[in-house]
């Protein structure tokens, strides 16, 4: 099983006015991205937001960025909001980024969980879920053919046009999924590996949309795509450890977006109930992470699995140390579990 990480590059934004600016968290990223290949992680993914509080609305810049200064490491979106993106532009700068990292690229196409881009870029919320599976049938098309003739409702029609570059090897494109069946039949069936994003609640309870990519899978005539699953959670040499440097960032960030979404406020008891054996939150000592990453994999049939250690603005040196901790104590346990 492959073993990643993933970031929203966030940043506090009232902090950022002493002096931990938007370029300083920029650089702090590509930092993690070199140490996370050190270790031997397998891939690194950069979400796309347009928010204040997030500094990568330009993923494949970034990573971009990340390319120049590794060699190994795969690096993927995670994701890019394909509903309001133009998938011609967005397989231009993937391929691109392909050619530089010497075919290491990924595209993770999702509908967004957040919705700014929506008005940011001109479209309708109405038309969240046609958005996505008219673009992402547009984004295989260009993955597949170098020229592409088709035609929907949302963006201008492709009259028998070539796109450039071609990336190394055909382009790798995941779905991200938030937990809705019809997002998880639609990539199965169209032989995409998923990513299911689970940041809350039992993780057990996406065992089902796991085993439903699977059967949509086989009925759309594929043979096995992956599966992976995007978590929060942190490493730490102890679980107090951990649990000291990670939750007073993951409270203020999961209540400040409750406020949005209607939520109740983060608590130190709900905290625990999510880092229960059961929970969404993968945090503890090495030995209690990768327990809970073999569990994970097991009960899911996982092909990878990417922690998210930076909900809210954590310290960049207690990232750094967690990342370190996931590719060499970690990543030894659950690679003799398998």
């Amino acid at each position: 099983m492959e073993l990643g990480l993933t970031t929203f590059a966030e940043i506090d934004p009232a902090a950022a006015r002493d002096g931990r600016t938007p370029g300083q968290r920029l650089c702090d990223l590509l930092a993690e991205v070199e140490l996370a290949e050190q270790v031997g992680l397998d891939v690194y993914g950069v979400g796309e937001h347009h928010r204040a509080d997030y500094t990568a609305s330009a993923p494949a810049v970034v990573l971009a960025a990340a390319a120049a200064r590794t060699s190994r490491i795969t690096l993927t979106s995670a994701v890019t909001v394909l509903s309001s993106d133009d998938p011609v532009r967005v397989f231009e700068e993937f391929a691109t980024l392909d050619l530089i990292s010497d075919g290491r690229a990924e595209v993770m196409a999702g509908r967004g969980s957040f919705t700014e881009s929506f008005p940011l870029f001109g479209y309708d919320l109405a038309d969240y879920d046609d958005l996505f599976a008219e673009k992402l049938d547009l984004l295989l098309a260009l993955r597949d053919n170098e020229t592409v003739t088709w035609e929907g409702r949302h963006r201008p029609a492709l009259d028998d046009q070539s796109v450039y570059p071609r990336p190394a090897r055909p382009l790798p494109v995941w779905v991200a999924v938030g937990g809705n069946p019809r997002s998880v039949v639609r990539a199965g069936l169209l032989g995409l590996p998923m990513a299911l994003a689970i940041i809350g609640g039992q993780y057990r309870a996406f065992a089902p949309l796991a085993d439903l990519h699977r059967r949509a899978v086989a009925e759309g005539g594929h043979e096995h795509r992956p599966v992976a699953v995007h978590a929060h959670g942190f490493v730490g040499e102890t679980e107090q450890q951990a649990i000291d440097a990670f939750y007073p960032s993951y409270a203020a960030a999961m209540t400040a977006l409750g406020r949005e979404r209607g939520w109740t406020p983060m608590n130190r008891g709900a905290f625990d109930t999510m880092r229960g054996a059961d929970g969404s939150l993968v945090l503890g000592s090495p030995e209690q992470v990768a327990e809970k990453i073999v569990a994970m994999r097991d009960t899911l049939g996982l092909d990878r699995f990417m922690l998210h250690p930076s909900v809210g603005p954590v310290p960049h040196a207690d990232v750094m140390r967690s990342i370190e901790l996931l590719g060499t104590r970690v990543a030894p346990l659950v690679n003799a579990a398998t």
